[in-house]
Order: C-alpha cells, then structure tokens, then sequence
C-alpha cells in the first residue's frame, strides 16, 4: 500500500494552523463569535469551523456561551495567569537584561512609557567594570526627548504625540542635548529605520547609550531596553554594533508580551510622517 508518509503531519499542521486562525478572530471588540462570524473571518468552511470548535471546546481552548456562541475558553485564562507568561515589563525584561549585560559587560536597564507622555527606569543590571553607569532615579518620570530611551519611545510614538513634543522648546540638559527639533525629528526617523536610538552624553554627562523599543500585544511601545556606558568604552563603531543586539534582545522581549511584527509595522507606519516637524516649530531652523 503506498501513500505519502508525510500527508498525516501535514494535516495536523494544518489543523493547528487553523485553530490558530480561530483563537485570533476573538479581542475585545468581539470576545464571542457565532459559527458563520468564525467562518466568514476565517475563510474557512462552516462544517470545519464547527469540527474545529468542537475539538477545541474539549481541550478548553474554546467555550460555548449561554446563546449557542463561542468564546475563548478556560484553558486560554489558565494559560495567562499560571505564572509562565510574565504579564509585566519589567517580568518580561529582567531574565534578557542579565544575559545582555553579561554579553556586553556594559549596565543594561528596562525602561516604560508613561501614560504622561514621559518614561521611568523600572530596573537595571550593572555592569562589573569599576567605572560604569548607575541609575540612581527609579520611578522619577524623564522627559522622552532626554536620552536614547526616550528618543527611541518618541520614535514610535503615534506621528500627532511627536508633533506635540517638537512644536515645544526642548530643554538643553547638557551642551549635547539636542534642542533643534529639525535634528531631533532626523535621529526619530533614523531611529525607526534602524530599530534603534543612540544618546551621545545628551542626558548624564559622560555616558552613552543606546536603546531599542518594545511593544505589546497590541504594537504599540510601551517600553525599551538600553545599555549604557561610558564615554570611553563607547565609541560610535561600538555603538552602532551594540544597538542591534540591543534592537533583537528588545524584540524577544516583546514577543513575550504578544507583539507581532505586523502589529510593530503597523506601529511603525503611524509614526512616521513626511514632515513631523512644522515650519515656524520653537527652535527649527526655518522658525530663525
């Protein structure tokens, strides 16, 4: 009897793949669903849906309401809050922020986006070099465009949130900062281009760093991952290099808080813009 021996995991893949497809159709816009609704979202046929549904249904990955709909099961919730799925920033970040600073032996820290429109250090691990980077202000709220964590935060900020921030003079923490918001809107754009933003001694004196976002389920960013160190260790040769290892540690980070690479397009997208900087803008070239 011949046949392929390879068609049986196919299928399974397959049913996996569709289950899948299933899981997604449901948020917070349409937390329970009827067999056609799946079906239409799907593409799939009625009679699969409900074949589907029902081996779902028995493993608890799906329920079926009081009005004969469906909803995402028990299993779904057990799974979310059993512990094994860090529901926070700062969960998500610390095992990656160990590893990188051993990798790197520069302080990586984890930091989160404010609904404020600001950011705060929620922790770091430091390096083992006698002279290093130490963030002593945990919890006291930073302007964005400050330093490589908020000026990557801002680059992925929705377009209308950096227009604000542009259109405003921006404080001069140290003779580095960047004030000029032509300059600043530049390094935003460049930031999204190349996944990562760098602060040249512009917030602390003497320090550099780098930083990369991370982003929720949702895509949108609601943190970032950095490391910094001093100017001495940090030339921009190494810079650069460091700000890709921080830019894929960033997105391993936010693939465990449910991020997709779709949603961070889309993301992305929002934020860009073919001139967020207004003429006339406080401090612009074009406003002199």
């Amino acid at each position: 009897m011949s046949g392929d021996p390879a068609a049986p995991r196919r299928v399974a893949v397959q049913s996996i793949d569709r289950a899948v497809a299933i899981l997604r159709c449901f948020d917070v816009r349409q937390p329970d669903l009827g067999i056609s609704d799946l079906a239409r979202a799907t593409g799939l046929s009625t009679s699969t849906v409900h074949r589907l549904l029902l081996a779902m249904q028995a493993n608890g990955l799906i329920r079926q309401t009081a009005d004969r709909r469906y909803a995402l099961g028990p299993l779904v919730a057990q799974l979310a809050r059993s512990g094994g799925i860090p529901d926070t920033l700062r969960e998500a970040a610390m095992p990656v922020l160990r590893a990188l600073r051993d990798e790197t032996e520069e302080t990586a820290a984890v930091h989160e986006l404010l609904p404020s429109g600001e950011r705060v250090v929620v922790d770091q691990v430091e390096s083992h070099h006698q002279l290093r980077r130490t963030y002593t202000e945990f919890g006291i709220p930073v302007p964005l465009p400050q330093g490589a964590p908020g000026k990557v935060l801002l680059a992925f900020a929705p377009w209308e949130q950096q227009v604000a921030v542009l259109t405003v003079p921006l404080e001069q923490v140290l003779p580095q900062t960047i004030t000029d918001p032509e300059v600043l809107a530049a390094q935003l754009a460049e930031a999204r281009r190349r996944g990562f933003a760098r602060s040249m001694s512009e917030r602390t004196p003497g320090i550099r760093s780098v930083a990369a976002a991370v982003f929720d389920f949702s895509g949108q960013a609601v943190g970032c991952i950095s490391l910094s160190g001093p100017e001495l260790r940090m030339a921009p040769e190494r810079m650069d290099q460091l700000g890709k290892r921080v830019a894929q540690v960033a997105w391993s980070v936010s693939e465990v808080l449910g991020a997709t690479a779709a949603a961070r397009d889309l993301c992305t997208m929002r934020a860009s813009a073919p001139d967020p900087v207004p003429a006339g803008a406080p401090g612009s070239k074009r406003a002199r």
